[in-house]
Order: C-alpha cells, then structure tokens, then sequence
C-alpha cells in the first residue's frame, strides 16, 4: 500500500515511518506536518492509506478527513492517530476507521494495517455499507465530542484558579510540565501534553507554533524576523516572552498575516 503519514510532531512522524519501514510491507510516499500539507500530499500521490494525527493546529484530522471525503475522487482509507485515552474514543470501534493511540504500539500498528488492507480489497465493511458511508457518520460523531473549555484551570501554589480560555496567552512545556501565562496569572496545569491541553482549545485562536509552545494567536504583540526567514513572537504578557516559530508554522503564519 502507498501510505502517507500525517502529524504535526515532526519526532511522531519519523517515529511511526520508522516503525513501517521495519514491517516492510508499506510505501511511505509522502509526509505532511499539516492539514493542508495532508490534503495537497493526498491530491499529489493518490495513497491508499493515510495515517492522520487528530489534534492538530489549524485543520483538525477530523476536517482533513471530511475534506478528502467531500472530494469527487475515492477517499483513501484512514487510520487515525490519537492521544485521546481509550474512553474519549469509543466511537471508533466500529468497522468504518480504525485509530492508533500515541505512543504506538508495533503490533497495534499492525494489526491496523490488515484492517486496512482487507477494507480496500472490499470497500465493504462488517454490515455493508460502503466504506465512505460509515466514515462520514465516525467522523462527524467524533468532531461533536471534542469539547472546548470556556475555562481552564491553572495551579499557583497550592490551589487552582479558574481562568477564562481566550485570556491565556501562552502555553508551554518545560521539564516535563505545562506552564500556563495569562495576563494575570502563571500556573502549571494538570493536563499531561500539550496536545490534551489543544484538544480543548479553539483550534481557529490557539497554534501549535512550536513543538514547545501553544500560543493565542490573539495575544501576539510582536513578530520579529529571525534566521532562515523563521519569526520569533513576542507576546503580550508582562515580560514580552519571545516565543520561536518552527519552520512548519513559518509559512502558515505569513498566510494568515500576509507577511
């Protein structure tokens, strides 16, 4: 099967190449670190398998998925890639999709794999609707359960303060923790990655600019020109931290700002 491999994590994508090249049954024909890097990939090498990482800055997997099925050509079959527990995915234990949770496990992956390989010798799962029929119904069943949060919880000390969202500034990792800026408060909080802490965030206001660091896009008060055409923000909290912006979300960000 020709695979392309979609994630904005550069580290998971040669991670799961790495992990299809040991099988040695795949062709990875492509990489994208974005939706619409995934999308155009699709349209380009005509794969007959994506693996799709849901949480991603901008397009969702979910809408890169709705996007390749609302196309007049044949959806390839999707596997998405999650770090959702086993609870928030239920839905997707149907015949339609099939789904890896972050870190992958060899032989979860596959098993995936077979699944995928007996749909697109079929284009019919288990119960016999087509396989784009039940897709649409997961997909759309899955982006209404991703819920936002109006609020976020932020610990300073010993308690917890409940911040409103579109005021936090800045989120990022540091040793091994998630710090928290608003305008007015700095905290750690208890969600375990960055990626959980997005899942709940309006995608359209909060970018993944770096692997470090989720930023409200509505908090930038400087855009400063860096080395090889990259940009470092600098935000509008008290001490204007300057925030670097990795090289996959230099381009969005000059089309977003028409830099």
């Amino acid at each position: 099967m020709k695979v392309v491999v979609v994630d904005d994590e550069a580290l998971a994508r040669e991670e799961l190449c790495y992990q299809l090249g040991q099988l040695g049954t795949e062709e990875v024909v492509a990489q994208a670190g974005n939706g619409l890097e995934a999308i155009a990939a699709v349209e380009r090498h005509d794969p007959d398998l994506v693996f799709l990482d849901i949480q991603m800055p901008g397009l969702s997997g979910f809408e890169v998925a709705r996007r390749l099925l609302e196309r007049d050509d044949e959806s390839p079959a999707l596997i998405f890639v999650t770090a959702y527990d086993q609870h928030a995915i239920e839905a997707f234990e149907v015949n339609a999709v099939d789904y890896l949770l972050k870190p992958v496990d060899s032989g979860r992956l596959e098993q995936a794999l077979q699944r995928a390989r007996r749909r697109l010798s079929s284009d019919r799962p288990v119960g016999g609707a087509p396989l784009n029929d039940q897709l649409e119904r997961i997909v759309k069943m899955m982006s209404g359960r991703q819920i936002r949060r109006d609020q976020v919880a932020v610990k300073v000390g010993e308690r917890f303060l409940l911040v409103q969202a579109d005021d936090i500034i800045y989120a990022s990792l540091a040793d091994e923790s998630i710090n928290i800026v608003t305008g007015h408060v700095t905290g750690s909080s208890n969600y375990r990655t960055l990626d959980d802490l997005q899942a709940r965030l309006d995608p359209e206001v909060f970018w993944r600019v770096h692997r470090s660091h989720l930023v409200n896009i509505n908090k930038i008060k400087e855009i400063v020109p860096w080395f090889s055409r990259n940009y470092i923000l600098r935000m509008k909290d008290a001490k204007s931290t300057e925030i670097p912006v990795s090289r996959s979300q230099t381009k969005r960000l000059r089309e977003y700002l028409k830099l």
